[in-house]
Order: C-alpha cells, then sequence, then structure tokens
C-alpha cells in the first residue's frame, strides 16, 4: 500500500495509547498459560466460570468487554475508510482479499488435518485472527512500523473476524432465535439513521 497518504491522527493516538495496555496483555497472558498448565489448572478456570450477576466471568468479558474493543476498533477502522488509508478502493481491496486468504487457508490446513475424525467440525477456530494481539504487536513496535501498514493489519484482522462470525453464527448454531436477531437488527438500523444524522457521541 502507497504510503503517501497520511496516516488520521486519531488512529496514531489510538495505536500510542495501547502500548501500556499490550504490556499488561502480554503479561497476563504469560501468567494465564502458566496457571493453566499447573495443579491449579482447574480451580484457575473455575474463576472464569464463575457467575457474577447471573452470568458467568467469562460471559462478561465475551460478551461485553469485547464488544466494548470491537467498537473502538470498528470506529477507527470506519474513519479509515472515510477518510484514511481505505478511502481509496484500490488500498481497501488488498485487506479485504487478504482477509478472504486468512480465513480459507487456516481452515485448508484444519481439514487436510482433521478430515473424517471428531476434530473436523472444529474447522472454524483457526479462522479468526487474533486483534488484540495483532493490534498489540503493532502498538509496541511503534514508528519502526510504517503507518499504511498498521492500517492494513487492522482492516484484515477485523475482516477476518467479521467473517468467522458469520461462519460460526450459520454453520454453528443450534437454532435461530428471532428476537434477538430482530433486536440485532433493529439496533443495526439505530446506528444507521445515528450515522445519517451525523450523531458524534460515542455512548449511543
Amino acid at each position: 500500500m502507497p504510503n503517501d497518504k497520511p496516516l488520521s491522527g486519531t488512529f496514531k493516538d489510538f495505536f500510542d495509547s495501547e502500548k501500556s495496555g499490550v504490556v499488561l496483555l502480554v503479561l497476563c497472558t504469560a501468567v494465564s498459560l502458566v496457571l493453566a498448565n499447573s495443579a491449579a489448572g482447574s480451580a484457575y478456570i473455575d474463576l472464569w466460570r464463575a457467575e457474577l450477576g447471573g452470568l458467568s466471568v467469562e460471559h462478561w468479558i465475551n460478551d461485553l468487554l469485547m464488544a466494548v474493543f470491537f467498537l473502538l476498533i470498528g470506529l477507527e477502522l470506519e474513519r479509515e475508510l472515510y477518510v484514511g488509508e481505505l478511502a481509496d478502493f484500490r488500498n481497501a481491496l488488498l485487506p479485504i482479499v487478504a482477509a478472504a486468504g486468512g480465513v480459507a487457508l487456516p481452515a485448508v490446513i484444519h481439514f487436510s488435518l482433521n478430515a473424517g475424525t471428531p476434530t473436523q467440525a472444529g474447522i472454524g477456530i483457526p479462522m479468526a485472527t487474533d486483534i488484540a494481539f495483532a493490534v498489540g504487536i503493532l502498538a509496541l513496535l511503534g514508528s519502526s512500523v510504517p503507518a499504511s501498514l498498521k492500517v492494513f493489519l487492522v482492516a484484515l484482522a477485523v475482516m477476518d473476524d467479521l467473517a468467522a462470525i458469520v461462519v460460526i453464527a450459520v454453520f454453528y448454531s443450534a437454532d435461530l432465535s428471532l428476537g434477538y436477531l430482530v433486536g440485532a437488527l433493529a439496533v443495526f438500523g439505530a446506528l444507521v439513521v445515528l450515522n445519517r444524522m451525523r450523531v458524534m457521541v460515542l455512548l449511543p
């Protein structure tokens, strides 16, 4: 991707603000790996399954904190689509194609190694990119990484994850909840309206 178009200041600020969080992320990951593979592994896993307000701690992280994380990532990516590196379709096409490959290749590798076994159904697991670590690594590398590469990787990771979510929703769902589907469409519609009204406040 060409480097002649400057990265938006917001995107730069976003990456700079992530550096301290990345160090914490790496440390927590290391501690988690040690605990999960130690004699305290069962107690550690039970900790994440403990109920808090009617849901497990794991549910609160996956359904609340990760939603906020993807919201912030998505907002920055949207800005780049409108006024940044990805505003040019030729630039946006590269992460789209790369994301398609990032979904297909891991799935093919998994299938080739697990075809005909009970683990074949796990083909959707390796499809998604761990966007938190991808963003974190780029934040730690700082100015040594070209700005366009940062936008490219974030765009790739978001599109890759969205594709994996669609695969999970279509092929791994036991049934369809019309209530939740209608609710999700209503939220999406409300966001479209807010966008058309040029509402810039984050809370809604």
